[in-house]
């Protein structure tokens, strides 16, 4: 049973880390002020959508398991409230920002990038810190 959740979380993560890199096209394909601010919108509710399922399954393995509460759980918790306080952060300067400034509206495009390419850094090095831990190199 165990095999089955941790399996589950892993596979949610990994399309997660795809999600992530098909968000690049975001700001690419969406050349439009306002269709940007659309499609960042649906992007970071899906985003939080997946990154809640990860930690759901994440808790639903832990808590019925009876798993230890140890240091990588309590930094995938800590990866969590990061990426969730980039992402809403990236979405309320979107929300605030005045898009009909082309110099603005560039300069969210960008910072919608950085951020993108903040959280895979981190989504990616955790994830490779905790196959290197599992395989117990």
């Amino acid at each position: 049973m165990l095999e089955e959740m941790l399996m589950t979380h892993s596979t949610l993560n990994y399309s997660f880390i795809v999600f992530i890199v098909l968000g690049f096209l975001v700001p690419i394909i969406a050349k439009k002020p306002l269709g940007f601010k659309k499609a960042s919108f649906i992007y970071t509710m899906v985003f939080q959508a997946i990154i809640t399922m990860i930690a759901f399954s994440g808790i639903v393995a832990l808590v019925s398991n009876d798993m230890p509460f140890t240091t990588p759980i309590i930094i995938m918790i800590a990866v969590f409230a990061v990426m969730i306080a980039i992402e809403i952060s990236k979405h309320k300067s979107i929300k605030k920002g005045n898009l009909e400034d082309e110099a603005t509206f560039a300069m969210l495009r960008s910072s919608f990038t950085k951020a993108s390419v903040l959280n895979l850094i981190i989504l990616v090095g955790f994830t490779v810190f905790m196959i290197v831990q599992s395989k117990g190199i």
